[in-house]
């Protein structure tokens, strides 16, 4: 479980293709000063288990952090996209003493989106994000959505997209600053708004069910 408050920008050194996957190496410091084999860390959202840590000797300071990816998170997210010298948001998993600051984003994606346009408001970046309908279901004015595993807040909800403003530090530490149109991002909706729905749908399908019973229809 993370919260979207991204730590630090993880820099690419290689993605291997393997029999049912791959394996993404990464080199970073904050992250992985305290990451341990067997951590989960989101890699632009994407929850992935950490399976070998080593010293990089080409950067000072940095550690390379390797993780398996599944053909399953190949096709569902946009880790697949990514080569050499990309860089990735990086969050380690919540901690009982950890701050809630964001949202609850479980790192599982959705689905995924693209940027269709990013325009200057003041200092402010406005961007809008296309989005298919499984994703718009769970979509709210000033609700939370998981952006590359960076917690946002909703601005406009439109048929097949929204809008989220971004500050400057967010611009700044974060691969949303440097994205831009046509770059997909990867889409994870607030799992609180997830579990209302499915209650929801429970609850309508209940009461359908009984009125067809009570007119002899079931």
């Amino acid at each position: 479980m993370f919260t979207g408050l991204i730590i630090e920008l993880g820099e690419i050194t290689s993605v291997r293709t393997r029999s049912g996957g791959a394996v993404l190496s990464l080199k970073t410091r904050e992250a992985a000063s305290s990451a341990k084999l067997g951590d989960s860390i989101s890699v632009n959202g994407v929850c992935l288990t950490v399976i070998e840590k080593n010293s990089d000797l080409l950067a000072e300071s940095s550690i390379r952090l390797s993780f398996d990816l599944s053909d399953e998170t190949l096709r569902s997210t946009n880790l697949g996209r990514l080569k050499r010298g990309d860089r990735v948001n990086l969050e380690m998993s919540l901690s009982p003493d950890s701050k809630i600051g964001g949202h609850f984003v479980t790192g599982h994606v959705d689905a995924v989106g693209t940027i269709r346009s990013k325009v200057n408001i003041g200092d402010m970046l406005k961007i809008e994000i296309s989005a298919q309908a499984k994703v718009m279901n769970f979509i709210v004015e000033k609700g939370s959505v998981a952006v590359d595993g960076i917690s946002l807040t909703v601005v406009d909800v439109l048929s097949d997209g929204f809008t989220v403003v971004i500050i400057p530090h967010t611009a700044k530490l974060t691969t949303i600053g440097f994205k831009g149109t046509g770059d997909t991002v990867n889409i994870e909706t607030d799992i609180l708004g997830k579990y209302v729905a499915k209650f929801l749908n429970k609850q309508k399908d209940a009461t359908f069910m009984h009125t067809l019973k009570e007119e002899g229809f079931a």
